[in-house]
């Protein structure tokens, strides 16, 4: 197996000096997150997997071809160049000025400009290009986060089978959040995103998230977090991303770090540490807890000279204005602090604007006291993971922001709500009282977690639920109508001495219309239904739960027979509607006033009345309300039908109410057993649940199909109403 990384950068630095192109792994970010699990793989001599890496490689070049060549032979990886312009529109434009900050919650900081989403969608085009120059059949793609949200359905389009996993590395915001998009912008997302076989999140809310804007936005519900799609099934679940914690933890007991920690000692041998370091970022909230230090500070003024905070910021995003707002508000807030609580012997907060090495990094985690990790949103946060890590002596304490998708799983920390700095204050306080034992009995809990479930796990858990949902697929295309079994049914029709063909309408003959007098038959429709009616010893029947008017309307003129209501009426050619069976209809003056309730309580939805059933549709209904509104209905009328001998049944964004033992089924029996002798060929075609009677009653030797992938009695099934009308046209073409 070939495992094909897809995310915006490489892990890898170019630089150019006389001698040439330098080339130097990069750290931090998704980078440094996957690099431990590719390394693992690449020393794992027995474990059968290839993989390769394609992505930006972080700057524009003369030499495309030499760089190409020099990256794919190094690291086994591939180029994705693109221009300083396109570079500019599509990461500094709509990735870092739409997608980023609303998916953060900072609506005002976003920017919706048409040339950077046009740029966007180019861009994801210019990867998806490179992605089919080298892909192989039984490839594994992976692509990551935000910055390439449409390439999965690009992909798709291109290669149907492929195999096709996502994962969104920053939040998943809720749908009113999400909808400040351009409508169809946020539509080509989604539809970007349902190109994979498996989009993951951090936490479970993100997936709820997304799954609720699926339904709001593309109309699309889910069972258990699988959604069928245009015959495809995609899978959402969630993969909290974990760290490589054995590394963390051995560097921690390493002779270097023991160095660096000495260095910590004789600088802050009298103080208490609390250590905080973030890129700089608008998201990370550390304005919030400056100001939140502050208030300890002013609230527990015992505690001046004994703590220092180390407050780290990585240089991020450099001439962003965003950026350098944040930048110039952290220098006044630290000198005012320094200014108003310092002396000449203490210094309330050290503050290095700088990257520091990764023993730094480690030694400044084991030797600090508490670690202040306060974003004001973030998808998972990893440097909580990496403290809670890098601890030795069964001690320490993790101040956690309630908005970073790591409190899930690190609620042993002291949770708080960064938006709040007397909770960050207070934390503090609560921090340096908390008694050894109790720390220790946190850490240790915390740290088996993220041992348990380390970055190797989280790729693993992936890939293994990416390989199930393929493996599902292929189950549910097993009954997919393929060549040869076409091929045996036109040669059965073709073959046959008499025929018989049941044919439902709606879903079947015909995609479903937003309102049910929309979906009139079109003149190929037609057409094709005549030729086969048309045909030797061939009698079709249309079996709907239309009401008799309509489909005398619709196809009176023409050699078929007619089954309305789903069974109820009957119409044989050249003959009268008949009542299957007596049954009464007085029961509809005391539904009907409930559905009309319901109608008040849900904007869009209408009451079909026919002569012998009601339908309430709610297809054009907002779906998150009209899942809570039609549950509520349901549970009424079946409440209320108690003693009475009708059924109610949910159907394609339909609710039906109906008379008990009347169905498809029933009246398929007509032509099945009144008549002299059985047809030679039957075929029964169908896409919902009332269909489901029909399919029961059809005799061992009959052909059965359900429109859609869902399970079914039917024998086989085609994707969509135009696959079941290539199908009749193939019959009647021969």
């Amino acid at each position: 197996m070939r495992l094909i990384i897809v995310s915006n950068r490489l892990p890898i630095n170019i630089a150019k000096d006389e001698d040439g192109y330098r080339y130097v792994e990069s750290s931090g970010g998704l980078a440094s997150g996957l690099r431990a699990y590719v390394e693992k793989i690449k020393k794992n001599k027995s474990a059968d997997i290839e993989i390769s890496w394609v992505g930006w490689p972080g700057t524009s070049v003369d030499d495309e071809e030499k760089v190409r060549k020099d990256i794919q032979q190094k690291f086994g990886a591939h180029c994705v160049f693109l221009s300083e312009e396109a570079m500019e529109k599509f990461y500094e434009g709509f990735c870092n000025k739409t997608i980023w900050p609303l998916f953060h919650y900072f609506p005002a900081y976003t920017s919706y400009q048409k040339e950077h989403w046009e740029q966007y969608i180019l861009v994801n085009e210019i990867f998806c290009k490179t992605l089919l120059s080298i892909i192989r059949p039984g490839d594994v793609i992976w692509v990551h986060d935000y910055h390439l949200m449409l390439l999965p359905g690009m992909i798709r389009k291109q290669i149907p089978d492929a195999t096709i996993g996502f994962f969104l590395h920053i939040p998943f915001p809720s749908y009113e959040v999400f909808r400040l998009i351009p409508s169809s912008w946020r539509r080509h997302i989604m539809e970007g995103l349902y190109g994979s076989d498996l989009v993951g999140f951090h936490t479970h809310d993100y997936r709820t998230y997304f799954l609720r804007s699926t339904q709001r936005i593309l109309g699309y519900s889910n069972h258990m977090g699988e959604i069928q799609r245009n015959g495809h099934l995609v899978k959402v679940d969630n993969f909290p991303m974990g760290i490589d914690y054995h590394k963390y933890h051995s560097t921690a007991l390493g002779k270097k770090v023991e160095a660096e920690k000495k260095k910590l000692k004789k600088s802050f041998a009298s103080l208490k540490l609390i250590v905080s370091i973030d890129r700089q970022d608008y998201t990370k909230g550390i304005l919030n807890r400056l100001k939140g230090y502050e208030y300890f500070l002013k609230t527990y003024p015992q505690w001046k000279e004994k703590v220092c905070l180390v407050m780290i910021v990585v240089p991020s995003r450099i001439g962003v204005e965003n950026y350098i707002s944040i930048k110039s508000q952290i220098d006044e807030l630290v000198g005012s602090i320094n200014g108003k609580f310092g002396n000449l012997q203490w210094t309330p907060v050290l503050y290095q604007y700088r990257s520091i090495s990764f023993n730094e990094l480690i030694a400044l985690y084991n030797f600090s006291k508490v670690a202040l990790v306060t974003p004001l949103r973030d998808g998972m946060n990893l440097v909580a993971k990496e403290f809670i890590a890098a601890r030795t002596n069964n001690a320490g304490v993790l101040i956690l922001s309630e908005m970073a998708g790591a409190a899930d799983e690190l609620a042993e920390s002291i949770i708080i709500n960064p938006n709040f700095v007397e909770e960050i204050g207070e934390a503090l306080a609560r921090s340096f009282d908390m008694p050894e034992n109790e720390q220790s009995k946190n850490l240790v809990v915390m740290q088996n977690r993220i041992r348990s479930y380390d970055v190797f796990k989280w790729a693993d858990d992936f890939l293994t639920s990416l390989k199930s949902v393929k493996q599902k697929q292929e189950r549910l295309r097993a009954k997919t109508l393929n060549m040869d079994e076409r091929q045996h049914i036109i040669s059965g029709f073709r073959n046959a001495a008499s025929r018989t063909l049941f044919l439902d309408y709606d879903g079947t003959l015909t995609p479903f219309a937003g309102h049910p007098r929309d979906a009139k038959p079109g003149k190929d429709l037609v057409s094709t239904l005549r030729y086969l009616a048309l045909a030797e010893k061939t009698e079709i029947i249309l079996i709907s739960g239309r009401d008799r008017g309509t489909l005398e309307k619709w196809f009176g003129h023409l050699p078929v027979n007619l089954i309305a209501e789903h069974g109820l009426f009957i119409k044989e050619i050249q003959k009268s509607w008949r009542l299957l069976k007596p049954i009464r209809k007085n029961w509809k003056k005391k539904i009907i006033p409930i559905l009309k309730l319901y109608t008040g309580k849900l904007p869009a939805s209408f009451i079909e009345e026919k002569e012998y059933s009601v339908v309430f549709h709610f297809r054009n209904s907002e779906p998150a309300l009209a899942s809570l509104r039609v549950k509520e209905l349901t549970e009424h009328l079946v409440t209320f039908t108690t003693n009475m001998d009708i059924q109610v049944l949910n159907g394609n964004k339909i609710l039906e109410i109906r008379n008990a033992g009347i169905d498809k089924g029933v009246a398929a029996l007509h032509w099945l057993t009144n008549k002299k002798k059985k047809p030679h060929f039957i075929l029964s075609v169908g896409d919902d649940f009332t269909d489901e009677d029909l399919f029961r009653v059809m005799p061992k030797e009959a052909f059965s199909i359900k429109v859609g992938l869902e399970p079914s009695y039917a024998k086989h099934n085609l994707l969509n109403s135009d696959d079941v009308i290539n199908l009749l046209k193939q019959l009647h073409e021969g």
